[in-house]
């Protein structure tokens, strides 16, 4: 069955939110804690091992409660059954959105097309399971019979962001073997991953689940020439497997069908690490880190689709970014991890966010007349304390920040680590309350300052405050919280997608651009400037051609 298409803004909740907003919108968050003195109580969830306290919000109860009404109006309760159950919610390109199958109990039963999935997710997962083992191991050599000491993963998008933000995010954990991750098309960008590498030691892993991906084949054939330099052809089978679907394709290319793991296409790339797209974790990491993170990612699933609205993580959190987004017109989001591990994870969102729900048209295939999609950033702290946050604090713009944080450091530098996280609650505190008139003033007047020159400095060092974070404290960074992590932001994408009416897991805007280079890069051999563009790109690809 079909997602039900409401509009969301013609609802009675909306309505009520946008009366309430009126009400609401210059409150100060310190007005908000002095009146509630159980606020932080209120408006915190525990679950598990994550503290994620939202009272630092610009909302009361009252905002919460009409928020949830709002969700129930749109019957996101329904959409959940759907986004779990199999039903064909990616209506555009005709599939389901399963990712959450690929992490779910092996006793568990769900139907695509009248077929149960679940066995054939558990017989990818054994395969991985081998092959890893026999990787790590050493039982698979190479072909002058030399153990892997090296993997290289090539893809791109989908098929590269999320295992390198997961191979990189847990690197504490990782076994003997290096990773390395190819995906630009600049061949610079390969040379440079691949010119130390030994190809008697080297494991390549293609990931394009079509095998047609411009970026992946181009590097993958490029890599394969560098590799066939030193190796006979007869090499190719030990050191090359893919993740795809196009078997007759792969194997043409050299590549054992023993060494090809399958996905399907209810699988969305941005949502696919969770699949054999994900061998390159399980080599790098070793398959029960990898059964650790899916196992951690259930969890979640459970939490999400089981727990009341009220007291369940990604629904808050979903309903704060239409709080922000479409009442005080904020445009972006700041994620902010309070660990140096996770410097991918706002790179990794950004796709999964700004692709997902980066939507201008509704379910009923109209334009729509309210505001969808967030701008998604960010830096892990203390860092960007050192770059951006002059920005949050004094600038112009509403800008709400997810602050990540860990109760346990890995290595357990305590010194590090206090200091590290003072400088998270304090951040988060700073920019609730900024600092007044009078503390300025009380602050100058301790400088042995001029009157004339603490004047001057006052307007400047004022600052309101009343800026809107999200703590997400976790105990441990761990391939089961990393896991709880990711698909907390997976199911907070689809919550945002329901409640804006759009379709969250197609694409179609990426394609446009890779049609037009497909014709460009015809024209760049050819001599004759081209007719179909327009002027200013004729001459962009004529000086290009001309000068390289």
């Amino acid at each position: 069955m079909a997602l039900k298409s409401t509009n969301p803004i013609q609802t009675e909740s909306w309505k009520q939110l946008q009366s309430h907003f009126e009400i609401i919108k210059s409150k100060h968050l310190k007005t908000l804690f002095s009146s509630n003195a159980n606020r932080a109580n209120d408006l915190t969830i525990k679950w598990e091992d994550f503290y994620v306290d939202f009272s630092k919000n610009r909302i009361t109860t009252e905002t919460l409660d009409l928020l949830l009404q709002l969700a129930n109006e749109l019957d996101l309760k329904d959409a959940i059954s759907k986004y779990f159950e199999g039903d064909i919610i990616n209506a555009t390109e005709g599939r389901a959105v399963l990712h959450t199958a690929l992490r779910t109990s092996k006793g568990a039963a769900i139907f695509v097309d009248g077929e149960n999935v679940i066995p054939e997710v558990y017989e990818v997962k054994e395969k991985i399971k081998t092959f890893t083992y026999a990787i790590v191991n050493g039982e698979h050599k190479g072909y002058t019979g030399k153990a892997i000491t090296d993997i290289v993963n090539i893809g791109i998008g989908g098929s590269d962001l999320g295992p390198a933000m997961v191979v990189d995010s847990l690197q504490y954990y990782k076994n003997h073997l290096n990773a390395h991750f190819v995906s630009n098309v600049d061949g610079d960008h390969h040379r440079e991953v691949i010119k130390n590498l030994n190809p008697e030691t080297t494991l390549f892993v293609i990931v394009s689940k079509t095998f047609t991906t411009q970026e992946t084949l181009s590097n993958a054939n490029s890599i394969r020439d560098w590799f066939l330099e030193s190796q006979p052809e007869a090499a190719v089978s030990k050191h090359f497997v893919a993740v795809s679907t196009n078997i007759e394709s792969v194997k043409a290319f050299g590549i054992d069908e023993v060494n090809i793991f399958p996905m399907k296409d209810w699988v969305g790339g941005r949502f696919s690490l969770w699949s054999a797209v994900g061998l390159s974790i399980s080599l790098a990491l070793g398959y029960e880190n990898f059964e650790s993170l899916l196992n951690g990612a259930h969890k979640m699933d459970e939490h999400f689709k089981t727990t009341d609205f009220k007291d369940n993580i990604p629904v808050v959190s979903a309903l704060l970014t239409i709080w922000y987004n479409n009442f005080f017109k904020a445009e972006s989001e700041a994620i902010i991890p309070y660990t140096q591990y996770l410097n991918q994870f706002a790179t990794y969102l950004q796709q999964g966010i700004m692709e997902s729900n980066g939507k201008s048209i509704d379910r009923d295939g109209n334009t729509v007349n309210y505001q969808t999609g967030t701008l998604i950033w960010g830096e892990p702290g203390t860092n960007s304390q050192h770059a951006f946050f002059q920005l949050i604090h004094q600038g112009t713009k509403l800008i709400p920040a997810d602050f990540i944080g860990f109760v346990e450091s890995l290595h357990g530098n305590r010194d590090h680590h206090d200091k590290l996280m003072s400088n998270y609650f304090a951040q988060t505190e700073a920019l609730m309350n900024g600092k007044t008139e009078a503390e300025v003033l009380s602050e100058l007047k301790k400088q042995s300052l001029s009157e004339n020159e603490i004047e001057k400095l006052v307007p400047f060092k004022v600052f309101e405050g009343n800026k809107p974070t999200t703590s997400i404290l976790i105990q441990k960074l761990t391939p089961e919280s990393l896991g709880k992590l990711i698909a907390m932001y997976e199911h907070k994408i689809f919550v945002q997608g329901i409640i804006w009416n759009i379709y969250s897991y197609d694409q179609f805007g990426v394609e446009l651009g890779k049609q037009l280079a497909k014709s460009i890069l015809k024209e760049l051999n050819s001599a004759e400037n081209s007719s179909k563009h327009d002027s200013s790109t004729q001459n962009l690809v004529a000086f290009y051609r001309d000068n390289r």
